[in-house]
């Protein structure tokens, strides 16, 4: 086995081709001209250029002058529907395209919509194909586009455009087509398809990324998508990337050359991998059509395992997909894979293969191998192995879940919905219920004494075990620091892959709970296990507090502060450090702040005298604060600079490494905030970011707020800070100055 993972997802990227390399490296030195320079510089440069259009129009089967270079596939889609709607739009308003196009037309087909396009969106069958008579039956005399893709980056069926351009053409629509998956692995002719429009990305045919051409048909136009100097014949703006023009014209020049040996032996390796699972794995579902379909395209689905685990677990010798890698933010259901009415058990469960240049039979044979010991781990109907897991070295645990901490919980607006659906209780001993979304029962015994009970449990936000148990722990005993209580006792609740995972790994998870609930000065009073595909952990704790002094989300009042005790950023800092975009000093830096107990935070606001108070987890800031607000019938300001934030969380979201709980925190508060109109999106993420084993926030009445922070201070809590205040009665708004 090589250091690195068998690469098997050449439809994401392809690596540049040495040809490719080798054309290219004159033009990053010595030939630096600018091809409109008028001196033998900017000559040998526009000459490079002017060679690379020619190469790409000879594997399109077109004109060099039909050539325009952009600096992708999604710029050549862009261009063309604006642009057709831009210029036609006095003809009709109405666009066709298929239900299974990349976000780079789907897209810009919604922003049509808005601006009063209509947009006709026409199903596949079971293959992934468009029938053309629905295209036909779609057509209006207002339709002015067609936009179907020549193949599909999924499951690589390819479309019958050449129909579809007739039956188009009939009715005097255009018809463009997204080509990026098909070009250098199937024959391409222009003139054979009938397009007037063709999109490419040098990206997905062994040249750089950044570089891409749109090919238009002599006598189709456009209006300028960029404007500023006639480059590009007077229709793209901005000086040619003759670097990377110089590539792409290469790899065409490549591809036309390998075509027929590639598409060959590119079919026979994803045949042979087809043949390897299916004979290893029992009810493998295909995806990809046996018939018109990429020849390295192989997309599967496998009944019972979660796509993002399996991912997961073969990451250190697989790299492969669970969609169109390009914009894939999680494991859910591809709109492809709905369209061609995959059931959910095999749509949740699908990856995508996709062999390339640098596939050897060795590579697939080694890689079914692996795919297949890491569904046999992770299948329920699979008898376990009679020797448990062992381990080889240290234990990545992150590699072993999809989500990541109080990240992957359920969305708010799922929660609320189903809270809003539960019946009301009516024992009056019941002090705090689920009504207001606090972070524990409260169930009072006697006028004295009350006991206060919470559950919490999240996969792993840490790749070390023993640093996932103690945060698991600090998190849930938060639940009963945050009620003003004290807490007693705990119960583990452990959801272990005992096929995937040795079990000194979930000793090491207990250890750690163990220590932190030392530190907390309680028990850890056995427990409940279950047999679980991904590692889950938490504690059910039990605590006491005097009825009187419960501290609940309703019972902040206007006019008090809001202090944060702990700064934020965990979420968006522990996605980082599991794609490896963080080192290990922003690891141990985010362990030490979601490991520490808010014990103290407590017992400082207890000695204070505080309103109102929960802790910061997977709903971010914004949710937290807005479920404290609408149960205390109060609007919220925040002051975003004075919100404690981890370092370098705000770099990393700016580079949109933002874990999708963050995002749909985000979405979910949105509509009950107002954001200072020059508040970025940054800021806008960090407040939202999902956070496990966070600060409190705490209600406090103004005047005893600085009393609270210097207790705080003194007690090992050097960032807490007043970010903001309960401002006046209202429905729950929050206003982000």
């Amino acid at each position: 086995m090589s250091e690195r993972p068998i690469y098997l997802d050449y439809n994401a990227t392809t690596p540049p081709d040495p040809e490719v390399g080798e054309a290219m490296l004159p033009y990053l030195t010595a030939r630096f001209g600018n091809p409109s320079s008028a001196h033998a510089y900017g000559a040998e440069a526009r000459s490079a250029v002017e060679a690379a259009r020619r190469q790409v129009a000879a594997l399109l089967g077109g004109r060099a002058e039909e050539i325009v270079f952009t600096s992708g596939g999604t710029e050549g889609n862009n261009t063309v529907l604006h642009g057709v709607a831009r210029l036609l739009r006095a003809k009709g308003r109405h666009v066709v395209t298929s239900a299974i196009e990349h976000p780079a037309i789907l897209e810009p087909c919604a922003v049509l919509e808005s601006e009063g396009f209509r947009v006709t969106r026409v199903p596949v069958d079971g293959s992934g194909r468009v029938d053309p008579r629905d295209v036909a039956h779609a057509l209006t005399p207002e339709t002015i586009l067609v936009s179907v893709m020549h193949a599909n980056n999924e499951v690589g069926t390819i479309q019958d455009l050449a129909e579809i351009c007739r039956l188009a053409h009939a009715q005097g629509a255009l018809v463009h087509t997204d080509a990026a998956q098909s070009i250098g692995k199937v024959a391409v002719d222009v003139a054979a398809l009938g397009v007037d429009f063709l999109t490419l990305a040098g990206h997905k045919l062994y040249a750089p990324k950044g570089v891409g051409a749109l090919w238009i048909r002599s006598g189709a136009d456009l209006p300028r998508f960029l404007h500023g100097a006639s480059h590009e014949a007077g229709r793209r703006a901005g000086t040619e990337n003759v670097l990377e023009i110089v590539g792409l014209g290469k790899a065409c020049e490549v591809a036309a050359r390998r075509l027929p040996h590639d598409a060959r032996r590119f079919e026979e390796l994803r045949e042979r991998l087809f043949e390897a699972l299916s004979g290893d794995v029992p009810g493998l579902r295909r995806n990809s059509p046996w018939e018109r379909c990429l020849p390295n395209t192989l997309s599967v689905g496998f009944p019972g395992v979660d796509a993002g685990a399996l991912l997961a677990e073969i990451g250190a010798k697989v790299a492969a997909s669970a969609g169109a890698a390009c914009h894939a933010a999680g494991v859910e259901v591809s709109t492809v894979l709905t369209a061609m009415g995959v059931p959910m058990e095999y749509a949740m469960g699908t990856v995508r293969f996709s062999v390339g240049r640098g596939t050897t039979p060795a590579m697939v044979d080694e890689a079914a191998r692996a795919v297949a010991e890491a569904v046999h781990r992770m299948r329920p109907d699979v008898p376990a192995s009679p020797s448990r897991p062992e381990s080889e070295g240290p234990v990545r645990l992150t590699r072993f879940t999809r989500g990541m901490g109080c990240a992957c919980k359920l969305r708010p607006q799922d929660l609320e919905s189903v809270l809003k659906s539960l019946p009301k209780v009516m024992d009056p001993a019941v002090l705090v219920g689920p009504e207001h979304s606090d972070d524990a029962a409260v169930y009072r015994l006697t006028d004295d004494l009350a006991i206060v009970s919470t559950v919490d449990f999240f996969t792993p936000i840490a790749d070390d075990p023993f640093d996932f148990g103690a945060i698991s722990a600090a998190n849930s005993l938060s639940d009963i620091y945050a009620m003003g209580a004290r807490p007693l006792f705990a119960l583990s609740v452990v959801a272990f892959p005992s096929r995937r995972l040795p079990l000194q790994v979930l000793e090491r998870i207990l250890a750690g709970a163990a220590e932190v609930a030392r530190e907390a000065g309680i028990p850890i009073l056995g427990g409940h296990t279950v047999d679980d595909t991904e590692p889950k952990f938490g504690l059910a704790v039990t605590g006491v507090v005097h009825p009187g002094r419960v501290l609940t989300n309703a019972s902040a009042r206007a006019g008090d502060s809001l202090v944060l005790t702990k700064p934020i950023g965990t979420g968006i800092l522990a996605t980082a450090v599991k794609r490896g975009q963080a080192g290990e000093d922003v690891a141990r830096r985010i362990v030490a702040v979601m490991r520490s107990l808010n014990r103290s935070a407590a017992e400082a606001m207890l000695e204070i005298g505080v309103s109102a108070c929960t802790d910061v987890t997977g709903f971010g800031l914004l949710g937290h604060l807005r479920e404290m607000a609408v149960a205390s019938g109060l609007d919220a300001e925040i002051e975003a600079a004075a919100v404690p934030i981890i370092d370098p969380a705000r770099e990393l979201a700016a580079a949109d490494v933002v874990p999708g709980g963050t995002l749909e925190n985000l979405a979910h508060v949105s509509a009950h905030v107002e954001f200072a109109p020059g508040l970025s999106r940054v800021d806008r993420v960090l407040l939202a970011d999902a956070q496990t084993s966070g600060g409190l926030l705490i209600s406090v009445p103004a005047e005893r707020c600085e009393a609270l922070l210097c207790s705080l201070r003194e007690r090992g809590a050097p960032e807490a800070s007043r970010i903001g205040r309960f401002a006046r009665p209202g429905p729950g708004t929050i206003r982000v100055v």
